[in-house]
């Protein structure tokens, strides 16, 4: 580990040997302490007073004695070394938050972390919500976060060889409408049901995996899914779904929302196939944080086998 000082650099192993010898007093004590040659204690030092510009030390008939210079500088060094050990310790195997990207607070993948943090309470975590899978595999790489959550592999985008995933949560879809839809009363309805209808989910923006998931949907399905207008987020969307009889949304079964009991929305679940969303963690392969693979493993215990009879996802999908 190395700091600049100036133009120059300092050497910790040079920092440590001189805090050795102010403590010995002798070089050759120091040199049995950190099992170097007396020759190397020698060139540390010589080599930690040219970078200061000098002297630390000045040799006695008894050993090695600190000059001025060297008294001014050892408790500085000593914090210095406090420092560094502190440093490291913080990145340690461990000691760090797991670091973990769930894309929205309202989504399923918060809720499979809480109830991660529920089951592994002494493990701390850091939440963050990053936009699309682009920037949360380059975050990934960087080591920026440990893990995140995505639908992949998206058409045309393989993961980086690096990168490593694994299905999680196939979670069904549900229609939500207002009070005055001709569905809001049906128990379930089926896609083939759908087809005609206007579903409103201006929070689809292009080139994200959620886009490329309900473009296929479309699709497959005939339906008429409309991103018109500027995402205003959840709250103007349940206001102007309970108040258009025409409109109704996607969600999935596990997002967590809540509206004014004036509304009436309704969530009706979706069959016939039941459309399911695949969240996908993905981490890097080489991420060592002993957390992450508690995570992992949580998860495996917890989710559902994919592609359960009965259900859709788009043939990109990991499988």
């Amino acid at each position: 580990m190395v700091v600049r000082v100036g133009s120059g650099g300092m050497d910790f192993d040079a920092v440590r040997t001189f805090v050795a010898a102010a403590r010995a007093g002798r070089f050759q004590d120091v040199s049995a302490e950190l099992a170097i040659t007396q020759q190397a204690v020698s060139k540390r030092i010589a080599a930690l007073e040219r970078t200061l510009g000098v002297r630390l030390f000045h040799r006695t008939p008894r050993g090695a004695e600190l000059t001025i210079d060297g008294q001014a500088f050892l408790p500085h060094a000593r914090e210095l070394l406090r420092v560094a050990e502190r440093a490291a310790a913080s990145v340690g195997a461990g000691r760090r938050p797991l670091r973990v990207d769930v894309i929205a607070s309202r989504l399923a993948t918060n809720g499979l972390i809480r109830d991660f943090h529920r089951a592994y309470p002494k493990i701390d975590l850091d939440v963050v919500k990053l936009f699309d899978v682009e920037t949360a595999v380059a975050a990934i790489r960087s080591g920026a976060i440990d893990a995140s959550f995505r639908a992949v592999a998206m058409p045309g985008r393989p993961l980086p060889e690096d990168v490593r995933a694994v299905r999680v949560l196939d979670e069904p879809l549900h229609l939500l409408t207002g009070p005055g839809h001709v569905l809001a009363t049906a128990r379930s309805v089926t896609v083939a049901e759908l087809a005609g209808h206007r579903i409103w989910m201006p929070g689809i923006a292009p080139g994200t995996e959620w886009g490329a998931y309900y473009d296929e949907l479309a699709g497959e399905f005939g339906l008429a899914i409309e991103a018109t207008g500027p995402n205003l987020g959840s709250d103007a969307l349940l206001d102007t779904v309970a108040d258009t009889p025409a409109l109704a949304t996607f969600i999935g079964e596990r997002t967590r929302l809540v509206w004014p009991a004036g509304h009436g929305l309704r969530r009706i679940p979706v069959t016939d196939p039941v459309p399911v969303y695949p969240h996908a963690l993905i981490w890097h392969r080489d991420n060592p944080h002993p957390a992450l693979a508690a995570l992992r493993a949580h998860l495996a215990g917890v989710a559902a086998g994919p592609d359960a009879a009965g259900t859709w996802t788009p043939g990109w999908v990991l499988r």
